[in-house]
């Protein structure tokens, strides 16, 4: 039966109907899964509902600051009573990299212009900012009091992902939630400092790496980093993350890559435009997806195959309506 698209009020009824939940996103977590999830978690709970969160590669160091972070389940599988799932900002179970899920209700909550619905239930709201403006909406649509722990949560999951309110998309309504995340008691310095002030030594070298094997053509600039660098850095998985904006922020570059040589020869693919390309669109066609701005994917190699496949999408990619 064909999966339809669902609402708020959906989502709040199957809350109503279940007391045991189970709450995940993708794997490798940005700001606004975990944010999102954690918030989610602790609403849940001020519900008077039994909810935990699962997370299949964990916290990333960056985000083990936030409230709640050390409460997470670092698990390949699901395991428990749980009657329900509430999957965030992610388009499959394939995606969360967690095994369990399959014989529970089904919950999406997504805002990505990729979103698919593949759950019993899926609210996707592609003018959402972020996943974390939908939770704040169920929250409130639920009556639940925002603590400034769960303000702190999803201030730091909007904030990380409009790139610091910068990416296209921010308007005024992101400036109205942050202002009520502000008001329930979350730090706008506080949650910045833990984000982009706390880099690893092995993030600024392989910083360094990616730099040095940065190429411009035209308006798209590129960089690449091989697993034999991430070794000699010292740097793991999470100290890619936000590099390929280092690419973006050259003047002229329009839409920027980076390519991250994983260990069975494959490249997992960043994709970033400053609003006139639509890299979501070219993500999807590698089976990836995301952002109109901010968008992923994965490639086979070898690195300059890899290259010539995405570069040649990105030349010949739609323009954001």
């Amino acid at each position: 039966m064909e999966k339809r698209h669902s609402s708020v009020e959906d989502v709040l009824r199957q809350i109503g109907q279940h007391e045991r939940f189970v709450l995940t996103s993708h794997a490798r977590p940005d700001g606004d899964a975990v944010g999102s999830a954690l918030a989610c978690c602790q609403i849940l709970r001020a519900m008077g509902k039994h909810a935990d969160v699962v997370l299949h590669d964990g916290v990333p160091r960056i985000y083990r600051s936030l409230p709640f972070a050390d409460q997470v389940l670092q698990s390949h599988r699901v395991l428990g009573a749980y009657e329900a799932a509430i999957i965030l900002e992610c388009d499959s179970i394939h995606r969360t990299r967690l095994e369990g899920l399959e014989d529970r209700v089904l919950i999406s909550i997504d805002h990505h212009v990729s979103g698919r619905p593949f759950a019993d239930v899926n609210w996707i709201d592609p003018h959402a900012v972020a996943t974390a403006e939908m939770v704040f909406r169920l929250a409130r649509e639920a009556g639940v009091k925002f603590s400034p722990e769960i303000a702190t949560c999803l201030y730091t999951a909007l904030m990380t992902d409009t790139g610091s309110f910068m990416f296209q998309g921010t308007n005024e309504n992101t400036f109205a939630l942050a202002r009520e995340l502000v008001l329930a008691g979350a730090d706008p310095a506080y949650c910045a400092r833990g984000i982009y002030f706390a880099h690893s030594v092995g993030k600024i070298r392989l910083l360094g790496e990616a730099l040095r094997n940065l190429s411009v053509e035209g308006h798209i600039g590129y960089a690449w980093v091989t697993q034999k660098q991430m070794e000699r850095c010292g740097a793991i998985e999470e100290d890619c993350e936000g590099l390929v904006n280092y690419v973006l922020s050259i003047g002229g570059v329009e839409v920027a890559a980076f390519f991250r040589e994983m260990p069975e020869g494959r490249y997992r693919v960043s994709l970033r435009s400053k609003g006139k390309l639509d890299v979501a669109h070219v993500a999807e066609s590698f089976g990836g997806g995301g952002h109109e701005c901010a968008s992923g994917c994965s490639v086979d190699g070898p690195l300059a195959e890899a290259v010539r496949q995405v570069l040649f999408q990105l030349r010949r990619g739609p323009s954001v309506q």
